[in-house]
């Protein structure tokens, strides 16, 4: 081996690469940009906050142009396998702008702390800070603008992964000045209940999951990762009043997500549950294809969606 060459130790083939002394290469991402006052495309404007100095922990805040009520508040989790992209990322510049400006609501898109410098549970704790930072009302805008009795949580991939495990903890353990959950959203969501799955994107989906959290109490069968696993505490302890569970029919976890669905639907859940699957269409289609007509018809599902 010649001796510039730095000996890999784990390589998650087009994502992500760590070599044994310790660094590491993300193989997978978008450029950053910066926030805006008012895009010129939705008149949406955008501000980053810090919400922790002392973890680093931040996020991006998206107000609509057009204000003449208290909005319903979003607090979005991205994608990425825990491990890649960021709320600051282009493609999620623009799903929030779209997303803002055709629903009407406040967004607070996290900048969580990623795996392998941090691994889980680490994401989980810093999202769920940064659902008790929006419960406080510690930013202007919040306090001005924002309607915490419509209060949503939603995120797409890894980012529904975490909003399903925080809204099951918020079924257990109370938010800040007593705000509650009305609604969430699990889009392209990254569970995984087929262990002998043969297909290629399951499998690196269990490899992803021992990446990011080589801890993981139940392992690849965490109800973390896994909500109907024998482990995993009741669906019927969701902490929210409603939930939609939005599919791509072409993703190779669609039929683990419809399973999710099912299983939140029999499981004496008290809230509304619906599910929305878009016909022809991969995994979080509608976040780098945001102009065609499936794209379109999703936004206009999650707009819908997210009103008081």
């Amino acid at each position: 081996m010649n001796s510039t060459e730095k000996e890999v130790k784990v390589d998650l083939p087009g994502f992500i690469r760590v070599y044994k002394d310790g660094s590491v290469e993300r193989l997978f991402g978008s450029p950053q940009v910066p926030p805006t006052l008012e895009d010129p495309q939705t008149g949406v404007s955008s501000k980053d906050v810090n919400i922790s100095i002392d973890t680093n922990l931040s996020a991006r805040l998206y107000l609509p142009k057009l204000i003449t009520k208290k909005l319903p508040t979003l607090v979005y989790f991205h994608g990425g396998g825990f491990c890649v992209e960021s709320a600051f990322s282009f493609p999620h510049q623009r799903y929030m702008n779209i997303l803002a400006s055709q629903a009407g609501v406040l967004i607070v898109s996290v900048e969580y702390r990623l795996a392998p410098e941090h691994p889980l549970p680490t994401a989980y704790e810093d999202c769920w800070t940064a659902l008790n930072w929006v419960a406080s009302l510690s930013d202007p805008w919040l306090a001005s603008h924002g309607d915490l009795e419509a209060l949503f949580i939603g995120g797409d991939s890894s980012g529904a992964n975490i909003a399903h495990n925080l809204a099951m903890r918020a079924g257990t353990q109370n938010l800040e000045n007593g705000v509650n959950i009305l609604g969430a959203f699990i889009s392209s969501s990254h569970f995984l209940d087929e262990p002998g799955a043969s297909a290629t994107g399951i499998q690196m989906g269990y490899r992803v999951w021992n990446f990011v959290y080589p801890d993981a109490p139940g392992g690849p069968d965490s109800p973390m990762i896994n909500p109907m696993c024998a482990q995993a505490p009741s669906l019927a302890g969701l902490g929210c009043s409603r939930l939609l569970v939005l599919v791509a029919e072409k993703e190779d976890h669609r039929n683990t997500q419809v399973r999710y669905y099912e299983a939140v639907k029999n499981s004496g859940f008290q809230g509304k549950v619906e599910l929305f699957e878009t016909k022809g269409e991969g995994h979080c289609f509608h976040i780098f294809n945001p102009d065609t007509e499936n794209a379109k018809l999703m936004f206009q599902r999650l707009a819908s969606f997210l009103q008081k």
